[in-house]
């Protein structure tokens, strides 16, 4: 079982207990025998439990699915940005023909029919100055845009001009329908932190002055409570951990 359940069984089992306690209950409080009583409170606590299971499982699962596909789409747009023009053109190209469409190289552009399809992929949104220079030496001739994002003032100048464009979902669309992205994408495989690595930037040498102004509050708000004995503990844990971070941490 994957890791991110365990939380959502434990959300089930709170609202399963808190159910069957709250039906007994309020079912000895009209004077049901215990056995009528202990029967009906755990089949409803168990349906109880199994509905908010599924209920939070599916939204987890539409959650991460919803965020994979926007790591996937971001991941296909950077490398639309940092990939040589050729090959970027022949990526859409080999897209737009297993979509079914008659496409061919034309100079620096893709062409489908009349139908110009210029690609411009940046890092940053489109602006309406570079949508000014396309239309500047386009002329009369249509053409589709074909960019990650554009500023509200680009799209409005394409609007005006009766000019098409496809936006970064649109593009991560089309590959995604016709199994048509590069299989090695251009930073495509930038390593996650892992629990490991948070673990070791835990013991940086700059995380010693933290640890120490953390311990010393505590052990100064020991000497006002009534109750010391915790931030006795955990202060002098922090002020251990500062000790041992500056000597051994790495820089």
């Amino acid at each position: 079982m994957k890791r991110f359940d365990f939380p959502l069984i434990s959300d089930a089992l709170f609202y399963s207990v808190a159910s069957w306690f709250f039906l007994v209950g309020i079912m000895r409080y009209y004077r049901l025998p215990g056995a009528i009583c202990f029967t009906i409170a755990t089949l409803i606590s168990l349906a109880i439990g199994t509905g908010v299971f599924l209920i939070a499982y599916t939204k987890r699962r539409r959650i991460l699915t919803s965020k994979k596909e926007r790591e996937e789409k971001n991941a296909l747009m950077l490398h639309l940005a940092l990939e040589k023009g050729e090959r970027v053109r022949a990526a859409l190209l080999a897209a737009y023909t297993a979509d079914g469409k008659e496409v061919h190289l034309e100079g620096d552009a893709l062409r489908v029919d009349d139908d110009a399809l210029i690609p411009l992929f940046t890092m940053q949104p489109v602006s309406a100055d570079a949508v000014a220079m396309l239309l500047r030496e386009y002329g009369e001739s249509p053409f589709t845009l074909l960019c990650n994002e554009l500023t509200p003032e680009a799209e409005t100048l394409l609007n005006t001009f009766g000019r098409k464009y496809e936006k970064g979902a649109d593009v991560y669309a089309l590959f995604q329908r016709t199994g048509a992205t590069p299989e090695h994408l251009i930073c495509g495989e930038i390593p996650r932190r892992t629990a490991r690595m948070k673990l070791v930037r835990t013991f940086s040498k700059k995380n010693a002055r933290p640890f120490f102004v953390s311990g010393l509050l505590l052990l100064i708000m020991s000497l006002f409570t009534f109750f010391p004995t915790y931030y006795l503990v955990t202060g002098s844990i922090l002020l251990g951990c500062a000790v041992f971070v500056r000597a051994f941490g790495y820089a």
